[in-house]
């Protein structure tokens, strides 16, 4: 557990906002990748994050770690994506994939960038199930039974999901002509 952001939510509940800055530092980025992969626009991404940042931060519910606070976060994020996907029932095409992703450099590395983008596109072309499996687990280092709380499954239903998304990616990933050992 990180105790800075402990401490820094702590802080924020006692009024500190130099506490908030850091948490928005913190969680943004993340936050907004995940509605990225929901909703598909980066705008609307930003604003669906900033939206269930500031419905958590003003409830200002006591959470015992930071896990708990995270895990609230992208469960809160997950609902307003989802009510905005009933509202907007159109799908919006892959926008500015390299600056949501964050990587710094890639204009240099044009393979690396092909190769980034060639698996997002896989990536997108899952289900919406298995995209969000696999990025709450290995993109955002959420345990089995943090995913379950906030894509409201049980643990089975995880590795389930888990294993499924992996056998898709991997065929996807294999139809393009990337390997294993190419990642």
């Amino acid at each position: 557990m990180s105790q800075s952001t402990e401490s820094s939510y702590c802080r924020y509940r006692k009024g500190d906002m130099a506490a908030l800055e850091e948490l928005i530092l913190t969680y943004s980025d993340p936050l907004v990748r995940f509605a990225y992969c929901y909703v598909g626009s980066a705008a609307v991404a930003e604003d669906l994050m900033e939206d269930a940042m500031a419905d958590v931060l003003i409830k200002g519910k006591h959470f015992a770690d930071e896990a708990h606070f995270k895990a609230y976060l992208f469960k809160a994020v997950r609902h307003r994506c989802i009510n905005y996907l009933r509202r907007h029932r159109n799908y919006i095409p892959l926008e500015d994939v390299e600056n949501v992703l964050g990587a710094g450099n890639m204009e240099d590395d044009t393979i690396v960038a092909q190769r980034n983008r060639a698996v997002y596109a896989c990536m997108q072309a899952l289900p919406e199930q298995y995209r969000q499996v696999l990025t709450l687990s290995y993109f955002e280092g959420f345990s089995p039974e943090e995913v379950g709380v906030i894509m409201s499954r049980n643990k089975k239903q995880v590795y389930n999901l888990l294993a499924r998304a992996k056998i898709a990616l991997r065929k996807l990933l294999e139809k393009v002509g990337i390997s294993h050992e190419d990642l």
